[in-house]
């Protein structure tokens, strides 16, 4: 069973809404996936809106022999990248 980390879209012609799910690579585009890690909403008005991601979730598949899309790696970059820039210094 190889597991892919991809963008799985819904939501209506103009108004894209991506699920960021951990899926079977054989499965097709609008299969059932084995779990939503999170939500890409690129017309959001904020960066921080944008990208909302189960950390926890995507590290146990990566460690597991998850492949990510290149798009869901820099959209993974993308959010660690703000998180770390938003969160307050002690």
């Amino acid at each position: 069973m190889a597991v892919v980390i991809r963008l799985q879209r819904h939501g209506k012609r103009t108004q894209p809404h991506y699920r960021m799910v951990a899926i079977e690579k054989n499965r097709g585009p609008h299969g059932r996936p084995l779990e939503i890690l999170g939500h890409y909403d690129p017309k959001a008005a904020k960066d921080k809106d944008k990208v909302q991601i189960k950390a926890e979730k995507i590290e146990y598949w990566l460690k597991n022999g998850a492949k990510t899309s290149p798009t869901v790696s820099s959209l993974i970059k993308k959010a660690k990248k703000s998180a770390a820039l938003s969160s307050p210094k002690a």
